[in-house]
């Protein structure tokens, strides 16, 4: 499946976010896609700038204060008392920032105007191309990031009358690239020749090296070295260029040592591309969609203005959906650093938002792994958190007085400490409990015992020392969390109707609070229980389970946002989180309670309604997730709807708002690139087809009545179920195919409609069927309904 766009990046300033983007998890390279002067940007997860990790004060003596100011109805009283404590006591942290490698520039020499252009990212390879015609020549390039070798590959061919004339040189990323005043760039800056070699190399502001090695091979025709910092390529029909990129090594050794593996390395396109493919598209054709649109070969252009008309085109919703996919896989790898905000394409300098966040976004942007047949990507997230331990225990300690962990909101590479001293994000203490929602919903896809026991359950447990030690008894006999702060949502009775600039987000039991403290502890007893560990605490997470306040719903009737009477809701805002306990918790169904589940239904309604102007790409996103999981469709279509004409750009990255005034979203004039709305987007088409729990399947629970036909393939269920589906609403047949991987085990199927026939035999009309799954082999059932 492939993107294809019909100009180059274009928007003045900041061309960067329109580039097509390549990647292998590890290095990155967004391809704008000139004719004449092209420039493709390098990046490096390992790569940051700016941060700053000071010791961090103990501030817990001030917690009591908080607490009694809020038990006192002085919530503006208590909302700075913790971040004034630090500020008052000399803590000045800064966030580390991704720093953009450099930028290959490569100019071409043209003779007659362009015509017939074209940019293409094919999603299955990896491989973006841009190819045009100039006299009787047609020229195309081609570059992808090898996933075996850390390696941007590049291949120019010219086809014709005229043969290649090109200068090929590095810098730094564009200066201009800024948003922030007084940005300090890298210094040290060199590059350099020898051959067909060119030396690049810049010093980071810790005072390491980073760089790259660039090496030109030749068909024919002649390289030269052009004033010492430039390659110079003449009468050539086809050059290949392979680029290695170092990163806090020290520049001459690096490259010397890069220099000897390129003349190691095979220096023919295909045999590179086939080998990258190879585990590429492993990943990629994991799992497939087809919703049978009518067409395939669409510009991106195109599509995006038949989605301005109301509705986002077939075409556009399965590309969005591979687009996610495959913008994952190319920026996670086991043992790196995860996907952040802006994925491994950041080429803002001081970047906004440009950090892992776990008040929701992190989440989002790894929803899909699971259900899309790739847990494995999921990896990268925890060797980061665990890398960040010890420091996410200081933040307990220092800032609580806590035993167990307290994750930030947002956090970098380098340091897990607290950075950003600001109430809502000091008071928001839900992030290690829905990171540990990935850990433990890990093991329900994999069942990998040995995960359990050796990383789930301690991550948990670390999660549940906090709340016991972070919660406080009322009068009444249960919890009360505070201070507390439901993500970045201002109550209703404090909300001065200005959208993002009124806030007073300190707060006692938001719902969110006691929704995941609930669902940890109860992972935690479920798995301590099945590998027989933590036997001797498991009665004292059953006493914390028991003090979880229940939920409560408002006058309107839907589910409160925070479970204390000083704060009214307040529905004009992005952030959704209250509504965890159906998605992405799976605490509340229409099965285990239909009058609660109604009044989530309720609270998500009015967030649309009454909220639309507050809304933002992921917050649309994250909406149809939440709609997917309530069995509504075509209401979670409808959001897709919205994100397509409101949020995604021609190279379909999604942004985090509108910026042309159009009535939908947050009214920033800025438009940050955000990558958690194409992940999200992904998730959703995946959570309208399959919804699973341990010994239950549904199927097509959320199908919308558009997608009259369709297949996809395999999904991993809870379980380690694989499952692949294809229906046709209009015969009203399903095919299905289920296997388990791993083990023996008895599974209940769940179909939108009561079933007339399976595998030709009738059947009295139900939506269940009880199937028994031996480990290994395939159930294939055709279903009537």
């Amino acid at each position: 499946m492939k993107l294809l766009m019909n100009y180059p990046a274009s928007w003045w300033k900041s061309m960067w976010r329109e580039a097509l983007p390549s990647g292998n998890g590890v290095v990155g390279a967004a391809v704008y896609g000139a004719v004449h002067e092209e420039t493709v940007m390098l990046t490096h997860a390992d790569l940051w700038r700016g941060g700053q990790s000071p010791e961090m004060p103990n501030v817990s003596d001030w917690v009591s204060e908080v607490r009694s100011l809020l038990l006192a109805g002085e919530a503006d009283k208590a909302d700075r008392v913790l971040a004034n404590a630090l500020l008052e006591k000399g803590y000045q942290p800064r966030m580390a920032w991704p720093l953009p490698l450099g930028d290959l520039k490569l100019t071409m020499a043209t003779r007659q105007a362009f015509k017939n252009y074209r940019r293409t990212l094919d999603m299955a390879t990896g491989e973006v191309a841009v190819s045009w015609i100039d006299g009787g020549t047609t020229f195309e390039r081609k570059l992808f990031v090898s996933r075996t070798r850390d390696m941007v590959v590049c291949e120019i061919r010219a086809e014709g009358t005229d043969l290649l004339e090109a200068e090929l040189t590095f810098d730094l990323h564009h200066r201009g690239d800024v948003r922030r005043p007084n940005v300090v760039f890298p210094e040290g800056v060199e590059v350099r020749t020898e051959g067909r070699f060119l030396f690049y190399a810049a010093k980071n502001d810790d005072g390491t090296d980073f760089g790259a090695v660039l090496c030109v091979t030749l068909q024919d025709g002649t390289i030269e070295s052009l004033g010492g910092a430039k390659i110079g390529i003449s009468q050539a029909s086809q050059a290949m260029i392979r680029i290695i990129p170092f990163v806090k090594e020290e520049r001459t050794a690096a490259w010397a040592r890069i220099k000897q593996e390129l003349e190691g390395i095979p220096s023919q396109y295909a045999v590179l591309l086939d080998e990258h493919v190879k585990v590429h598209k492993e990943l990629f054709q994991s799992m497939r969609l087809d919703l049978h649109a009518d067409t395939e070969n669409t510009s991106n252009e195109e599509l995006l203005l038949q989605a301005y008309q109301g509705e986002a085109p077939l075409e556009l919703i399965e590309k969005m959906w591979a687009y996610g996919r495959y913008l994952l896989i190319s920026s996670s790898r086991p043992a790196s650093n995860p996907c952040h905000l802006y994925g491994l394409w950041c080429g803002e300098y001081e970047g906004l938002w440009a950090f892992h966040m776990v008040n929701e976004n992190l989440q989002m942007i790894y929803w899909q792994a699971l259900s899309g047949n790739m847990p494995e990507l999921l990896l990268s997230v925890f060797h980061y958190v665990e890398s960040q331990m010890d420091d996410y225990r200081e933040n307990a300690r220092r800032l609580y007085g806590c035993r167990g962990i307290y994750i930030p909101a947002p956090t970098a590479p380098g340091s897990g400490l607290l950075k950003h001293v600001y109430p809502h994000i000091i008071h928001w203490t839900g992030g290690a409990g829905w990171v540990a929602q990935h850990y433990y919903n890990y093991f329900l896809h994999t069942q990998d015992e040995h995960f359990l026991r050796q990383k789930a359950l301690p991550f948990l447990r670390e999660v549940a020392l906090f709340y016991e030690d972070f919660f406080t008894l009322g009068e009444d006999g249960y919890y009360v969390s505070s201070p507390s702060n439901s993500p970045e949502n201002t109550p209703g009775n404090y909300w001065e109707g200005q959208g993002t600039g009124a806030e007073m987000q300190t707060t006692m039991n938001a719902t969110l609070d006691f929704a995941i403290a609930k669902e940890v502890i109860n992972n935690l007893i479920k798995g301590a229980s099945l590998t027989g560990t933590y036997a001797e605490e498991i009665l004292e997470w059953q006493i914390m389970l028991d003090r979880i306040p229940p939920y409560q719903i408002n006058e309107d009737g839907a589910v409160r946002e925070w479970m204390h009477p000083f704060y009214e809701d307040n529905y004009h805002h992005r952030h959704q989180s209250h509504l965890y306990p159906v998605f992405p918790g799976t605490e509340v169904t229409p099965e285990s309670d239909p009058a609660l589940f109604e009044a989530f239904v309720m609270a998500v309604r009015k967030r649309l309604v009454v909220g639309l102007n507050e809304q933002t790409g992921w917050s649309l996103a994250h909406m149809a997730n939440i709609y997917a999981r309530l069995r509504m469709g075509d209401s979670a279509l409808e959001c897709l709807d919205i994100l397509s004409r409101s949020s995604i750009m021609n190279n379909l990255f999604t942004t985090c708002n509108d910026w042309r005034g159009m009535g939908i979203g947050i009214g920033m004039e800025h438009a940050p690139f955000q990558i958690d709305a194409n992940m999200g987007w992904t998730a959703a088409i995946q959570e309208m087809l399959m919804f699973s729990q341990p010994g239950r399947i549904d199927l097509l629970p959320a199908l919308p009545q558009k997608w009259r036909k369709g297949a996809v393939g395999p999904m991993l269920a809870q379980g380690a179920v694989e499952v692949t589906c294809e229906w046709d609403q209009d015969s009203h047949t399903v095919n299905v195919s289920l296997r388990s991987r791993h083990q023996d085990q008895s599974v209940e199927l769940v179909l939108p409609h009561p079933i007339r026939f399976i595998n030709n035999h009738e059947r009295k009309e139900s939506k269940r069927i009880d199937l028994q799954l031996d480990a290994g082999r395939k159930v294939d059932l055709k279903v009537q309904m």
